[in-house]
């Protein structure tokens, strides 16, 4: 019986172990996209994004003039530097050989009397059971664009809409 009660507290332990597990890795993964992004660091950010979309953007080549045309865009309206973290992931879902999720990400741009802050939203995808994971901004994506980018997505993974900028002035 004693042998018993520690297999069913072993089946218990084991799938909440696991799931840490993966959560962990895919916020490790996220935060370093994350950085790569606000650091400049266009090699790393394309590796980490999931490959359709590269492919879906014209290459890796083109993707990376089309994020150095946005930033320097963004420089261009006055920011200076960009900064953030990425949040605690959601659920991990099964979609069809691929596994989903959730990941909530703060974004600031400073810029000269202030910054502005933004939620925004990652999907983390991994087509390895949880060993790697990609990532694209899902925040203000159209869902006919996420469906034809991500054709086994879950509908039933709900992505909260992006918010609004919200500007903090620095103080006097």
């Amino acid at each position: 019986m004693h042998c018993f009660k520690r297999y069913i507290l072993f089946l218990f332990i084991i799938p909440f172990t696991v799931v840490a597990q993966d959560t962990t890795l895919v916020k490790k993964q996220a935060t370093r996209f994350a950085k790569a992004s606000f650091n400049g660091d266009y090699k790393t950010v394309i590796d980490l994004t999931y490959p359709k979309l590269v492919e879906y953007s014209g290459g890796r080549d083109t993707m990376q003039k089309l994020i150095s045309s946005r930033i320097e865009g963004l420089k261009k309206q006055g920011v200076i530097a960009f900064d953030g973290y990425v949040d605690s992931p959601g659920k991990i879902h099964d979609a069809g050989g691929q596994l989903h999720c959730i990941i909530p990400e703060v974004i600031t741009m400073k810029v000269f009397n202030g910054r502005y802050v933004n939620r925004t939203y990652l999907l983390a995808i991994s087509d390895n059971n949880g060993k790697n994971w990609t990532f694209m901004d899902v925040g203000k994506m159209p869902l006919s664009l996420l469906q034809r980018l991500v054709p086994k997505y879950n509908l039933g993974l709900n992505i909260p809409s992006a918010g609004k900028p919200m500007f903090f002035a620095d103080k006097l």
